[in-house]
């Protein structure tokens, strides 16, 4: 398929002016290009700090334009465009397209069925609304960092994971798709307010339920995140690499014990935490017996819930993910999976003003 062509996929037809940005905005237009979505990119001739390269992955499926949005023939050229558009998604500081004059209020009275995507840390309104921010500093604020295990010490939380790309990104695509089937049932267009502290919130739900029911999530759940419950941690085989273990359930518990060739009646009991220190030790002393290889073998048809700690390095070529097409040219595959509109990477666009003339034919 040229880049020409029409895009297909469950966004077919879909088009989209996407404001130049970093954080969770690059991944958001990723997600919708791959599904098939028609994505302008508006570029500024300004120089800023943070950039993505024109070739990067992030930045796929996109012709990309620059506008001088300062400039009275950059902001009509930028509304002729709008004319065409089904979803502006933007990741500036609130207040940065008022004044330019085109925020909300004047691009939803010209186009009244668009759907204009905000994509923010801190979200349009509140204390911190104006204030920088990158993915942990939002993730501090939700609970989520120290629910991680991290609120006690220096690490930092894997970056841009939890806050730009689950909370932000993922959020924000959901939240304008949900927009336009609403939009093209009723005509009516709306904002969508797609804060990476809002998503982060909306992810810990679970957490939050447990403590409205009156439950500690941190006696239920800690101990799976700072290692010590003895079936819910990480051990290292005899070559120095790990496997994880999760088998929470007692049969799953069984099938874990049993692969490691041990006697489950002659363990102490895993409900007393007092023995918790022994189930450690005795599960490291018998993974540091072999390999991980080994192990991965010997666990490869139960349920005992064990899968080895794998790098991104070896993750494309893990015969589980070739067994799923789960990367294409060294990248994952697009993800969700359609059975009648199959996704594909996008394909670089470097010709915006074809993409131009194919919105602007009637």
């Amino acid at each position: 398929m040229s880049n020409t062509e029409p895009r297909r996929g469950p966004l077919a037809g879909v088009r989209i002016i996407e404001m130049a940005g970093i954080g969770p905005l690059p991944f958001a237009g990723m997600l919708m290009a791959d599904m098939g979505a028609e994505i302008l990119r508006i570029d500024t001739p300004r120089q800023r700090e943070l950039v993505y390269a024109a070739d990067d992955p992030l930045l796929r499926g996109r012709a990309t334009i620059t506008l001088d949005l300062k400039e009275e023939a950059g902001r009509e050229a930028f509304l002729g465009l709008l004319d065409k558009a089904d979803i502006l998604i933007e990741g500036l500081r609130p207040g940065a397209m008022e004044r330019l004059g085109l925020g909300p209020d004047e691009c939803l009275r010209r186009v009244p069925r668009l759907i204009y995507g905000r994509s923010t840390g801190w979200g349009q309104t509140g204390p911190l609304a104006a204030s920088a921010g990158h993915d942990p500093s939002y993730v501090a604020y939700t609970g989520a960092l120290e629910w991680l295990g991290l609120g006690g010490s220096p690490k930092m939380p894997p970056f841009a994971l939890v806050g730009d790309t689950a909370g932000g990104a993922a959020y924000l695509v959901m939240g304008v798709l949900a927009a336009l089937l609403h939009a093209r049932r009723t005509g009516m267009g709306q904002v969508v307010d797609g804060a990476i502290v809002d998503g982060t919130l909306s992810l810990m739900t679970p957490i939050f339920a447990m403590l409205q029911r009156g439950q500690n999530p941190a006696a239920l759940w800690q101990p799976m995140n700072d290692g010590s419950c003895p079936y819910a941690r990480l051990y290292e085989a005899r070559d120095g690499l790990f496997l994880v273990v999760c088998a929470l359930e007692p049969r799953f518990y069984a099938a874990f014990v049993a692969g490691l060739g041990l006697d489950l009646a002659a363990l102490p009991d895993r409900a007393e935490q007092t023995n918790w220190p022994v189930l450690r030790e005795t599960f490291a002393a018998r993974i540091r017996q072999q390999p991980r290889c080994h192990w991965v073998d010997q666990f490869a048809q139960s349920d005992a819930c064990v899968a080895p700690v794998i790098s991104i390095q070896e993750a494309p070529d893990h015969p589980v993910n070739q067994a799923r097409n789960a990367f294409i040219d060294g990248l994952p595959a697009p993800a969700p999976r359609f059975s009648g509109t199959p996704t594909f990477p996008a394909q670089a666009n470097h010709d915006p003003l074809a993409l131009i003339d194919r919105w602007s034919t009637p």
